[in-house]
């Protein structure tokens, strides 16, 4: 379907279907009505999950710039409710993964923190860990150590740190789960599990 003829009647819009369609042939220009249509769904729906703007505005931005290569089908219904679903279904999965990177955090913490009543042995083995968490720490770039000192220790959102760093929201995000990652994968080779 061309977009181009699609647009040149005024009198009635087309339908979410061939917009989509005309976006899924690389016609760039379906995106804008779609947008103007769904954006204020998609939106609330995401703030309502994520409860905070910053990331309902990256997630419903997220959502429309790949929209043309998702599995949508036509046929099996309308657009409107595909674009709510697949929105709730990433709002979730971003606070999954906000909730494992908090958790995987406050293990860490918790390592570091020595319990009063220890045994010699288990004082000696605490003390190795903390050394082995210092110690990978260590080996993640600056930003990424700045970046989890100021979520995880001083408790800061994505988009403060983003704003006291003077950094793109994205390039926190992306730092942060890169260095999360690094220091899994770095623990995880040293201890072996």
């Amino acid at each position: 379907m061309d977009f181009d003829r699609l647009t040149s009647t005024e009198a009635e819009a087309p339908p979410d279907a061939d917009l989509w369609l005309a976006l899924k042939a690389g016609q760039t220009d379906a995106l804008g009505p779609l947008y103007d249509r769904h954006g204020g769904l998609v939106y609330g729906i995401a703030l309502k999950v994520l409860g905070h703007t910053q990331e309902a505005e990256d997630l419903t931005q997220d959502i429309f710039t790949k929209l043309s290569s998702t599995a949508y089908n036509p046929q099996r219904g309308s657009l409107r409710t595909f674009l709510a679903i697949l929105t709730r279904s990433r709002a979730i999965d971003r606070l999954r993964s906000r909730q494992v990177a908090r958790a995987a955090v406050e293990r860490l913490q918790s390592t570091q923190m020595t319990p009063p009543a220890q045994t010699p042995e288990q004082a000696v083995v605490q003390a190795e860990r903390t050394q082995d968490i210092q110690t990978a720490l260590a080996q993640l770039s600056e930003s990424q150590q700045e970046i989890l000192r100021l979520a995880y220790y001083e408790g800061l959102s994505q988009a403060a740190i983003a704003e006291q760093l003077d950094t793109p929201l994205g390039t926190v995000k992306s730092h942060s789960r890169r260095g999360l990652l690094r220091l899994r994968q770095i623990l995880q080779e040293h201890w072996g599990n």
